[in-house]
């Protein structure tokens, strides 16, 4: 019998894994909460129409990458490609822009049929954090820095660079549409496949390109900032002057477009030369116009995604690892310990909440156990016997620091271990 595999770009995320991305989102979550933002819930799939309407009927997610099928009512459905469209739908759907300004986090599965390769899969997690009914260069700010402040949390600040762009608005982005499509006109025998097809329906596009053979060219393509109205320029300019008093470094792409026709005046991206080709960790932007686009009333709105897989990816290569399975492994050795034990576990899980807690399960040698107790990951041991049934006792014994097991009564016990447990923790 041929046994049955995972779907090709949609792997498993076993144990390890699971546990540094939930430590990320975790971490991301707390940081953005922090900001006054909360959290929303969607669902992985929505009506075709929403994504090309508001990502744009020839960008290469609607043409190429989108999960769509007829449901049995012969209506085109799609699984989310990016959340952005899904959280428009719900806060027009909701009325919820109407209550004010709205900021907001989510995260879950997107999913794209590309190649799959290292840090590009069919099946990916994104945390997304959204703004509504904010016009000013001033959440454009909060955003970076939320990201920054996620940065330092998790270890990885050295790692990332803050690139910066503006697509501008108005008169003066049309402007620059006009030049640009004349000048890939001009330049039509170094244009590959793609370039060509999206030289009349997505001039911007191109400039993304990372077709080896026409770099020299895009190089010398009209640049967005020499095409910003007054307005883009003094919302730019604000943003980069507050970002410089935060202390955050930038840089200026002029090339940084995104690939969702719904960006307008600020873009950015935060990327990494650790990851190879696969760069970009983080990216956002404005999206001023799409909540009109999909049908409700002019709203001013940014945002941004994170990687989860490669955001994690970058962690682990900074030497971040899994967080043990058990902060604290019980082992019983005896019919009377086991069935102690298990009275015992529920008693320190009331009065240490959040500390893992791992009773040893399917018997074994003491020292079996204490091999289950060190793979654990635990910083302590906890020894019941017959004789500390008996007397009331358990044996404490560290796992991780040079030190003496001490037997403490079981009634004891959890102070001993909240002040044991909070030590640890400070010195690392």
């Amino acid at each position: 019998m041929v046994t049955i595999q995972a779907i090709r770009g949609m792997p498993d995320l076993l144990p390890d894994a699971c546990n540094i991305q939930s430590q990320l989102i975790r971490a991301a979550a707390d940081v953005v909460e922090s900001y006054g933002f909360r959290e929303i819930r969607l669902p992985l799939m929505e009506k075709t129409e929403l994504f090309a309407r508001s990502i744009g009927e020839v960008t290469d997610i609607v043409e190429k990458e989108m999960y769509s099928f007829d449901d049995r009512n012969g209506e085109s459905m799609t699984l989310r490609p990016e959340a952005t469209a899904g959280v428009v739908r719900a806060v027009i759907q909701h009325s919820l822009a109407h209550a004010g300004p709205q900021k907001l986090w989510l995260a879950g599965p997107m999913f794209r049929y590309e190649r799959p390769q290292k840090g590009r899969y069919r099946q990916f997690d994104q945390f997304n954090v959204e703004a509504f009914g904010l016009a000013g260069p001033d959440i454009d700010v909060e955003l970076i820095a939320i990201s920054a402040r996620l940065w330092q949390r998790l270890g990885v600040t050295d790692s990332l660079t803050l690139e910066l762009n503006s697509l501008g608005d108005g008169a003066g982005r049309q402007r620059h549409r006009d030049a640009l499509v004349d000048y890939l006109r001009a330049h039509a025998d170094v244009l590959d496949a793609d370039a060509t097809r999206r030289l009349e329906s997505n001039p911007l596009r191109v400039l993304d390109s990372k077709t080896p053979a026409m770099q020299p060219m895009l190089a010398a393509a009209p640049q967005l900032p020499d095409y910003w109205d007054d307005e883009s320029r003094q919302h730019f300019e604000t943003l980069t002057q507050r970002l410089d008093a935060l202390g955050i470094a930038w840089t200026l792409n002029p090339r940084l477009v995104r690939g969702l026709d719904y960006y307008s005046r600020t873009v950015f991206e935060w990327t990494t030369t650790e990851l190879g080709a696969q760069n970009a960790v983080c990216s956002g932007g404005r999206y001023d116009r799409l909540v009109e686009q999909l049908g409700g009333k002019p709203t001013p709105a940014v945002g941004f995604a994170i990687g989860v897989a490669r955001l994690a990816a970058l962690m682990e290569a900074r030497g971040v690892t899994a967080q043990p399975v058990a902060d604290v492994y019980l082992a019983a050795l005896g019919e009377a310990a086991e069935a102690e034990a298990v009275v015992l576990a529920e008693r320190l899980r009331d009065a240490l909440p959040g500390v893992k807690l791992v009773v040893n399960a399917g018997g074994g040698s003491f020292k079996s156990q204490l091999k289950r107790a060190d793979r654990s990951g635990a910083q302590y041991a906890l020894i019941l016997g017959e004789s500390e049934v008996e007397s009331a006792t358990v044996q404490v014994k560290p796992l991780r620091v040079r030190d003496d097991q001490q037997a403490v009564a079981q009634a004891a016990l959890a102070g001993t271990l909240r002040e044991r447990l909070q030590a640890s923790e400070a010195a690392a």
